[in-house]
């Protein structure tokens, strides 16, 4: 690893944290003590390359996905476009919109490979690709907003369910919004599946035109945003209930067009401290507390 990147373990002795530029990433391993070991390494080796992987086609993945567009050479790149390609006739989408997710799953199949791992994470600033071998579970608590969180509630993964990813997005995360959501979870076969779905839902919770709703152009934030021009939201006033119903009712029709479709296995979907939930298998995500009221909203 260069010096520009950095590892080492968490205080607990058993999580490994890498760092680069950007990337940051949590990662765990079950195994023997020897496995383990060979999957850390394996994933310190694939994370030294990534960043400058990337970096060496960012203007390419910075450009919206056409029918037309010249295909990324790197297989991180590659993934990214085919996970952002669904979206593409319907919605300016660039492959960025995968890039947490891609990057986790990358550093998660160069352990796999390395070792036999009977589970393993790697979560990239919350956008999380698994691996769980027959028996193997995966439960996490789920916050209903990264800025000020909240729990609320949690996600039971069985090596039998078909999730390997879980991506979280929103105007409160790392990256812009065009919808107003605090955050959207998704849990999808793969994790650069999961993380584009969790920024189309959350850009889809949204009351357009509203005058308590601040956008200002991406640009004019971040003069090389892949989103140029186009508005993204900065904050949200003060929203009636039935104003906030009628945004996550939007982002609701959205996730359940991608339920039926298979892209996804379940989402949920915050906005003023209200959820709502879209999923085939209920047990999935188990609202706790305060939030309980919100199984009312679930879609079976």
């Amino acid at each position: 690893m260069s010096k520009r990147q950095q590892a080492r373990f968490l205080p607990d002795g058993r999580r490994l944290h890498l760092q680069d530029g950007p990337i940051d990433l949590i990662i765990g391993a079950d195994g023997t003590a020897e496995a383990v070991e060979a999957a850390y390494d394996a994933a310190c080796d694939r994370f030294a390359s990534l960043l400058d992987e990337l970096c060496a086609e960012l203007p390419l993945l910075r450009q919206p996905v056409t029918s037309d567009a010249p295909t990324p050479q790197g297989a991180v790149a590659r993934r990214m476009a085919a996970s952002a390609q669904p979206y593409a006739a319907k919605h300016f989408i660039t492959p960025m919109i995968a890039v947490a997710g891609a990057g986790a799953e990358a550093i998660l199949a160069a352990m796999v490979e390395a070792a036999h791992l009977t589970r393993a994470y790697v979560n990239n600033g919350g956008d999380i690709a698994l691996h769980l071998e027959e028996g193997a579970t995966f439960e996490i608590g789920m916050v209903d907003r990264p800025d000020h969180p909240r729990l609320f509630g949690k996600l039971a993964i069985k090596s039998s369910d078909r999730i390997r990813g879980i991506a979280t997005s929103g105007r409160h995360g790392r990256s812009f919004s065009l919808g107003i959501a605090d955050a959207v979870t998704v849990l999808a076969a793969d994790a650069p599946t999961a993380d584009a779905a969790a920024t189309m839902i959350a850009n889809a919770v949204d009351l357009p035109n509203h005058p308590g709703i601040l956008r200002v152009p991406a640009d004019s934030l971040q003069p090389d945003s892949d989103l140029g021009a186009r508005l993204v939201t900065r904050s949200v006033g003060n929203l009636a209930k039935a104003e906030i119903g009628r945004a996550l009712a939007r982002g609701a029709r959205f996730a359940d067009s991608l339920l039926e479709s298979g892209r996804i296995q379940a989402a949920a979907l915050h906005l003023a401290g209200q959820t709502r939930l879209v999923h085939a298998t209920p047990g999935l995500m188990v609202p706790i507390g305060r939030a309980k009221e919100a199984a009312a909203h679930a879609a079976s």
